[in-house]
C-alpha cells in the first residue's frame, strides 16, 4: 500500500514537472531571449586530482561555448546576440543515476523516470534552480579513466549528463561533448551511424557539398566526428573544428523547414 502510494506521488510529480518542461521547451527554441544553462560539476572518480580541477572551475571556462553558439546562430540569421548564457552551479552532492543497460527497453524506461525525479530534486535545491537547461558534468581523471561512458542529453527533461575529463588539456573536447548534449536538449538528433560511429551523409557532414568530399575539414556537431573518407573518421578536439549543419539548425528552429 505504502509503495503504491509512493509510486502514485512520483507519477503526479512527474506529470507536473513534465507540463512545466513542455512550456520551457516551447519557449527555448523561440530564441526570443538567451537560454540560461546551468553546469553542475561532480567528481565521478572521487580523486583528489578531479576534486582540485572542479574547485578551480570558473564561469569563464565555458565562455567558448557561448561564443561558438552565438557565431553559429548569427550565420543562420538568428536575431539574438547571445543565444546561450552559461552559469556554473555548486558541485553536486550526489551523482546522477547510473546509466541503464542500453539493450533493455524496460531498464531505459525505468531509468528515465528515476532520472527525471532526481533531476527535479537536484535542480530545485540548486543555486541555479531557474535555469532553462541543466547539464550535469561528471568529471574523471583521464589517467585513470581514459575511456568515458556515453553522455546523454534529453529534450523531455531539458537536462543532460556529460562525462568529461577533469584536466585542462581536454577543455576543448569537453566543450564539444557538452555542446552536443546541450543541443539534444533542444531537439537536435544524432546524425551518425550507431554501429560504426561514422557521420551520416549528408546531414552529419559539415560540408556535404565540398569537392572533393574527403577529407572533410570540420565535424557537424551532431555528426560527432570529422569524416576522413568513407570508412574513417577522427574526433574533433575543440569547437574550432565544429559547425552546426542545416539539418541540426532546422531541428533547433534556427531555420524554417522548406
Amino acid at each position: 500500500m505504502f509503495k503504491a502510494a509512493r509510486i502514485a506521488v512520483l507519477l503526479l510529480i512527474l506529470i507536473v514537472v513534465g507540463g512545466k518542461t513542455w512550456l520551457t521547451q516551447k519557449h527555448s527554441i523561440s530564441w526570443e531571449h538567451p537560454l540560461y544553462v546551468a553546469v553542475h560539476p561532480f567528481s565521478g572518480d572521487n580523486s583528489e586530482k578531479t576534486k582540485r580541477y572542479i574547485a578551480q572551475l570558473d564561469p569563464i571556462d565555458f565562455a567558448g561555448m557561448e561564443r561558438f553558439l552565438a557565431k553559429q546562430a548569427q550565420a543562420y540569421g538568428v536575431d539574438i546576440d547571445q543565444p546561450i548564457s552559461m552559469y556554473l552551479a555548486e558541485p553536486l552532492s550526489s551523482s546522477p543515476p547510473e546509466q541503464p543497460d542500453r539493450s533493455s527497453t524496460l531498464a531505459i524506461m525505468l531509468w528515465s523516470l528515476k532520472f527525471r525525479y532526481w533531476n527535479w530534486q537536484t535542480k530545485r535545491n540548486s543555486s541555479q534552480a531557474d535555469a532553462d537547461i541543466h547539464l550535469y558534468v561528471v568529471y574523471f581523471d583521464p589517467d585513470s579513466t581514459p575511456v568515458l561512458q556515453h553522455s546523454i542529453g534529453m529534450q523531455k527533461s531539458m537536462a543532460g549528463i556529460v562525462n568529461a575529463y577533469g584536466d585542462r588539456r581536454y577543455t576543448g573536447s569537453n566543450h564539444v561533448v557538452m555542446t552536443h548534449e546541450l543541443l539534444h536538449t533542444l531537439g537536435a538528433t544524432d546524425k551518425y551511424n550507431l554501429q560504426t560511429g561514422l557521420p551520416q551523409f549528408p546531414e552529419g557532414y559539415a560540408e556535404p557539398g565540398k569537392k572533393p568530399l574527403y577529407p572533410q575539414r570540420y565535424a557537424e556537431i551532431m555528426g560527432g566526428h570529422i569524416p576522413i573518407d568513407t570508412n574513417n573518421k577522427k574526433m574533433p578536439t575543440s569547437l574550432r573544428q565544429i559547425t552546426i549543419g542545416w539539418h541540426t539548425a532546422r531541428e533547433i528552429n534556427w531555420v524554417q523547414a522548406e
